[in-house]
């Protein structure tokens, strides 16, 4: 670790789906619906850049809005973490961050296991109906964590097309292929290409 590096405040931003969890969200809360190989189609097209992320992920919020919220909860809360990155986070709770595309309301159970603060999408139910009141935009949160929360620093970790802007705009982006391959958007804005949590926490604690 440099001098500089050991003095500045610095900030680990990590995507959540396919990094901190070992499987795609969507796709295990849309077996819900027994569509789950078409969200994961369509999940894996935006992962890989083929489609972009706003329009994909209302497509996906729009036919999983028809689940109980709580249904969505309890499948999420089952869904595995990488205890490796869950460990991770948990000792650092004060400089860690996720930066998720996905809803606050369907991912409360990880959020309250890793006990950081979060940057999200935001959705409510209005008479049992689900509203999207924000998608979230990767760079602008990375952009408030330095801002107006200041940190000098920034690492960020990501696994697909929808992560290379905020990869891109990290002192330190890590590609990181720990459910498939990153996709080569994320490759190209990181300066690591990671594929497994143990090696990841192990550079982490270098950074």
């Amino acid at each position: 670790m440099s001098l500089n590096s050991a003095c500045e405040r610095t900030a680990f931003c990590f995507d959540m789906d396919g990094t901190i969890t070992k499987a795609e969200l969507l796709p295990c809360i849309a077996s819900e619906l027994g569509i789950a190989d078409e969200i994961a189609t369509l999940t894996n097209a935006t992962m890989d850049g083929h489609i972009e992320f706003e329009p994909s992920f209302r497509l996906r919020c729009l036919l999983l809005g028809q689940i109980d919220p709580q249904v969505i909860r309890q499948v999420v809360a089952a869904v595995p973490l990488d205890e490796n990155l869950l460990r991770f986070i948990t000792d650092r709770k004060e400089d860690c961050f996720i930066v998720s595309g996905n809803l606050n309301i369907w991912i409360q159970p990880i959020l309250q296991r890793c006990g950081c603060q979060a940057f999200t999408s935001v959705g409510e139910y209005v008479n049992g109906k689900l509203q999207l009141k924000s998608i979230l935009n990767k760079a602008r949160a990375l952009r408030g964590i330095r801002e107006n929360i200041g940190y000098e620093r920034v690492v960020a970790v990501g696994d697909g097309a929808n992560d290379a802007v905020m990869l891109d705009q990290a002192d330190v982006g890590i590609a990181f292929g720990g459910v498939h391959a990153a996709a080569q958007a994320a490759i190209h804005a990181s300066r690591y290409v990671i594929h497994d949590g143990s090696t990841l926490c192990n550079l982490l604690r270098t950074l």
